[in-house]
């Protein structure tokens, strides 16, 4: 059996960018103790195209100029023209640049999409990329062989241009926290459990400004830490964000070791979630895992992810409403503390992404063409 992979898509491993990287390194590792053999492209500035292995994964190094959206296509597109050269199945993840997944489709190569949010309604894109980005969820949708949607409104989407039968529902997984390093968050001066915690991508559609502004309106004797790469020199956004902080905001930057990014959701006293657009955020996963309270932006997506026990916001002053109600209320925040350790052993507990994802892939191996796939979602609504 010819347990074989390549996954494409990521900016690479070891994970330091975001979600879809970190959830590539989680697959490859496990598949990898499986017995797979696993190769992952990795985006660099580098001269050529270099080969190395790191705990047990073949790296593809392909060479980059710069991290630019130009840049990343002209990536996305060296690697699909690799990976056609190479033997295994193909897993993208993303559909920016899906309209390669045509090359696939006329080598009759077998190829597996996640399809990720839907990029294209984010309010940071131009409207030129947003018709990109809208064109390609089509190309992935049609010349992908099978889809992963990581939550049920994804997929909903999705039925509207393929069969669901053609759509596997696998949301992420996150390894559950039970215990965590107290002396980690001396280096931010932190309290255990007297501060909340944001971890996103600095941009509109999370609603960085609006949590932020919404806490800095009053004294909490409290800090809030906000998680993330923020460019105030370059990025009009970002200083806009900074310039509504009090002075009980931390900007701890962006913070990649796993051991204290644990730490800091463990010891979280509220963990606020403010993505407006896309599907199962990892994050969000994440904190359920680390059996964090939840208050989240008030959209399908979180509402899944988060269960009926976690609160919500709509705005600002939504958002203000119920940290008044929550951030000095003990018994409320215990109890979504258990609501959120409920939900992630309901759906999202250790590896029950992992196995979804060797189960699916398992059914197109057998010769290296496609085949009718059974359901391996197992998703509870």
């Amino acid at each position: 059996m010819n347990r074989k992979l390549l996954i494409l898509g990521t900016r690479g491993i070891p994970a330091n960018y975001g979600g879809f990287e970190t959830f590539a390194q989680r697959l490859a590792l496990y598949l990898v103790n499986k017995g797979w053999e696993v190769t992952v492209y990795c985006q660099v500035n580098t001269q050529q195209i270099i080969t190395k292995q790191w705990q047990g994964i073949n790296l593809v190094y392909i060479p980059s100029k710069s991290n630019s959206a130009l840049d990343t296509v002209i990536f996305d597109y060296k690697s699909t023209i690799h990976a056609l050269k190479q033997q295994g199945l193909i897993l993208v993840l993303g559909y920016n640049t899906a309209i390669f997944s045509i090359l696939y489709w006329l080598k009759k190569r077998v190829s597996i999409m996640n399809m990720d949010g839907m990029e294209w309604w984010r309010s940071k894109w131009s409207f030129l990329a947003k018709v990109w980005l809208f064109f390609n969820e089509r190309c992935g949708a049609i010349f992908s062989n099978h889809l992963i949607a990581d939550h049920p409104h994804i997929k909903k989407h999705l039925t509207n241009y393929v069969s669901p039968h053609k759509i596997n529902v696998i949301p992420y997984g996150a390894k559950k926290v039970t215990k965590a390093d107290l002396s980690l968050l001396k280096a931010y001066h932190l309290v255990p459990h007297q501060y909340s915690l944001v971890i996103a991508r600095p941009e509109p559609e999370n609603s960085i400004l609006e949590i932020v502004s919404a806490f800095s309106k009053r004294k909490w004797d409290q800090k809030l830490v906000v998680l993330g790469r923020y460019t105030p020199e370059t990025n009009p956004y970002h200083q806009k964000v900074m310039d509504a902080a009090g002075d009980e905001v931390i900007f701890a930057g962006a913070i990649y070791d796993k051991e204290v990014v644990d730490s800091l959701r463990f010891y979280a006293r509220l963990y606020i979630h403010g993505h407006t657009v896309g599907g199962t955020n990892p994050s969000l996963v994440e904190a359920l895992a680390a059996g964090t309270p939840v208050l989240a932006q008030d959209n399908p997506f979180n509402q899944w992810v988060a269960g009926e026990k976690a609160h919500y916001f709509l705005d600002q002053d939504d958002c203000l409403k119920e940290l008044k109600k929550l951030l000095n209320n003990d018994d409320e925040l215990e109890s979504m503390k258990l609501a959120s350790t409920a939900r992630y052993c309901e759906q999202f507990s250790k590896d029950r992404d992992l196995t979804s994802y060797e189960k699916l892939f398992s059914t197109y191996i057998t010769e290296d063409k496609p085949l009718k796939v059974p359901s391996t979602s197992g998703v509870k609504n």
